[in-house]
């Protein structure tokens, strides 16, 4: 699996200056368990239903701790129900996650919700961090005061030096003053690969060995990961597991089940009100077509994730709408067939915008900005699918190029898979 960060396109302004601004790291502990997780707990002990979120990027989505963590709820607590809800979409940060956490998560009805987003923000500012992780927690409190949060911190190789130096990674140093905030237990699961790697049991990054002599060379060492971001599901995925074992363990005897306390904000300009929209909200043309499941990969391949997915496919074909806010953008889909559109906000020049990137062998979810930031008024909002003939072998990666040789047919058409209005507002009819 691949994290493609920057194919990510983000509605909070997040910039590598920003990022590098001056910002104080917590020292690195394992776990800190705050209000713990004594309602999910309670009901475990009485072996009620339950029902575990797990809200994150590649790294949650991949077969690893979020599977694994599942079978030892499971086998922890035999006499409950206990399902996932999988929520984590390759790729994508906080500054999605807030606004499509009640699709994907909420709505299911959670009694716990994993939080896991300190790689996929780790190019983030602290303030654009503040602002999305609050949303979410206040989202999720508004919809069940009894939902337990737990935030969890992984680690990719750009973040590992802070570790080593015994300090968590920007990221989630800036998710602990949330944390601490709303009594949230944290947990950081790189705590362990560090001290294994310091310990000579463990490689942070290396190739799977695939003859004996590159076996015996590793001395008995495990390998985490081959890229430094995804561990590995039968060595690096397990050390997440043993971690989430051992803080949950911890928090069995910790408070009492209780409603959260929805107090005064962190931060006054939170994403509390992000939300997603069906795209039919807005205001289609008439060649908008409505995909389904049974006829369309792409509505198959992605409706668990949009509240519908509509295709454009001839220039001219617009969307327009009109919101009372301070951001707005489109769920969408990139792709080889994409086109390009025009989008015009308030009247402005209209701006073009590509819907295929370097990545685009597949399509996969995306998040078109329309703006952020902006003056809390009404808005006016109109995305036109534009008629310009991409060249879209510039726009690949060069690895990518004998994709498009030898499937070009894929790469025709000047198409747009659009799914869902994401606001921090409302819509305005």
């Amino acid at each position: 699996m691949r994290i493609a960060v920057a194919a990510v396109a983000a509605f909070v302004l997040y910039t590598s200056a920003a990022a590098e601004e001056a910002f104080p790291l917590r020292d690195a502990v394992e776990f800190s368990a705050r209000g713990g997780i004594a309602n999910v707990l309670a009901k475990l002990n009485e072996g009620k239903e339950v029902r575990i979120a797990y809200l994150g990027g590649s790294i949650t989505a991949a077969p690893g701790w979020r599977v694994k963590t599942l079978k030892w709820f499971q086998e922890q607590y035999p006499k409950s129900k206990i399902s996932e809800i999988n929520a984590a979409i390759g790729g994508t940060g906080s500054d999605l996650g807030v606004y499509r956490v009640n699709y994907d998560a909420l709505r299911h009805k959670p009694d716990l919700l994993f939080v896991e987003f300190a790689v996929n923000d780790g190019g983030a500012s602290p303030a654009g961090i503040h602002r999305c992780m609050e949303g979410i927690v206040r989202q999720a409190w508004k919809s069940d005061p009894a939902m337990d949060i737990c935030f969890v911190y992984t680690l990719s190789l750009p973040q590992l030096p802070d570790l080593q130096k015994g300090k968590f990674q920007r990221s989630a140093s800036a998710m602990e003053a949330l944390a601490d905030h709303y009594a949230i237990p944290s947990m950081h699961f790189g705590v362990e690969v560090v001290k294994q790697e310091k310990e000579g049991k463990l490689i942070f990054k290396a190739d799977e060995p695939k003859t004996d002599d590159e076996k015996k060379a590793l001395a008995g060492k495990s390998i985490f990961s081959t890229d430094g971001v995804h561990p590995l599901v039968a060595t690096g995925h397990v050390l997440y597991t043993q971690v989430v074992a051992r803080c949950v363990t911890q928090m069995k005897t910790l408070g009492a089940p209780g409603a959260h306390a929805l107090k005064a904000p962190f931060v006054a300009d939170n994403f509390e009100q992000a939300r997603m929209l069906p795209l039919d909200k807005a205001k289609l043309s008439a060649g908008f077509e409505k995909l389904e499941p049974a006829t369309s990969p792409q509505a198959k391949n992605f409706s668990n994730r949009m509240p519908s997915i509509y295709k454009a496919s001839k220039p001219g074909e617009k969307i327009a709408f009109k919101f009372k806010g301070t951001a707005a953008g489109i769920y969408d889909l990139l792709g080889p067939d994409g086109g390009q559109l025009k989008i015009s906000l308030d009247g402005a020049p209209a701006r073009n915008v590509a819907r295929i990137d370097g990545y685009c062998t597949y399509h996969r979810i995306a998040f078109l900005s329309i703006g952020s930031d902006l003056e809390n008024k009404e808005h006016t909002v109109s995305i036109e699918l534009d008629s310009a003939k991409l060249d879209k072998a510039k726009i690949l990666f060069p690895h990518n190029l004998p994709d498009m040789q030898k499937n070009p047919a894929k790469y025709e058409g000047l198409n747009w898979y659009a799914g869902g209005v994401m606001l921090i507002g409302e819509l305005v009819e």
